[in-house]
C-alpha cells in the first residue's frame, strides 16, 4: 500500500492541549459538534448510553488517535466521550479542521488512509467474533497478527471476545 507523505495529525500541532482526569467527560451524546480532538496521551472511550443504564463502548482512542471523527459531518455527537485513563487531548475547531483538510489534500488522503486501515481491522475483528469456538477465534487472530508479546495475551482475549480463563484453557490445551 502507498503511504501518504503528509500526515493529518500535524493539523493539531499548534492546538490547545487539555489535560483530563479519569472519569471526565469530554462531550455527551447530542452535544453539538464544535471540535475535532486528537488524543496525545491516555485513553478516551466513546460510549453509547443504553436504556438499562449500561454503556456500550464503541471505540477507545489512545495516543495518536482522532476522537469522534465520524461526527465530523454530523450536527451532534452520537455517543459520550469518557476519559478511561488520565489523558491529554488537543482540540481544533471543526471548521478549522475541515479547512485544513480542504487546503492540504495530502493531509486529507492521510486521514482517509488511517480510517481505511481502521475499517480493515474492524472488519477482521467482526469476522473473528462470528466464529463459534475459542480455538477458531484464536487461530484466526494468530493468522492475522502473529504471536503477541509476553503479557499481552489478556488483550487478545478481549479482542477475540472471550474471557481470559477461556483463552488460557485453550492455550493450555495446545501445549
Amino acid at each position: 500500500m502507498i503511504s501518504i507523505m503528509s500526515n493529518w495529525q500535524h493539523i493539531f500541532d499548534e492546538a490547545p492541549l487539555r489535560t483530563l482526569e479519569q472519569g471526565a467527560v469530554l462531550f455527551r451524546q447530542e452535544d453539538r459538534v464544535k471540535f475535532m480532538y486528537l488524543v496525545r496521551k491516555g485513553a478516551v472511550a466513546l460510549e453509547r448510553p443504553m436504556q438499562d443504564g449500561t454503556a456500550l463502548t464503541l471505540h477507545i482512542a489512545t495516543a495518536g488517535n482522532a476522537l469522534a471523527e465520524a461526527s465530523l459531518f454530523a450536527e451532534t455527537y452520537h455517543c459520550d466521550a469518557v476519559v478511561r485513563t488520565s489523558a491529554e487531548v488537543t482540540v481544533v475547531r471543526r471548521p478549522d479542521f475541515l479547512s485544513a483538510l480542504r487546503d492540504e489534500p495530502g493531509a486529507a488522503l492521510s486521514l482517509i488512509e488511517t480510517h481505511a486501515r481502521e475499517v480493515q481491522v474492524q472488519r477482521a475483528r467482526i469476522e473473528i467474533l462470528r466464529l463459534r469456538r475459542v480455538s477458531e477465534r484464536l487461530d484466526a487472530w494468530l493468522e492475522l497478527h502473529g504471536e503477541p508479546e509476553k503479557g499481552e495475551w489478556i488483550k487478545v482475549a478481549d479482542q477475540i471476545g472471550v474471557s481470559p480463563p477461556a483463552l488460557y484453557r485453550e492455550l493450555a490445551r495446545r501445549r
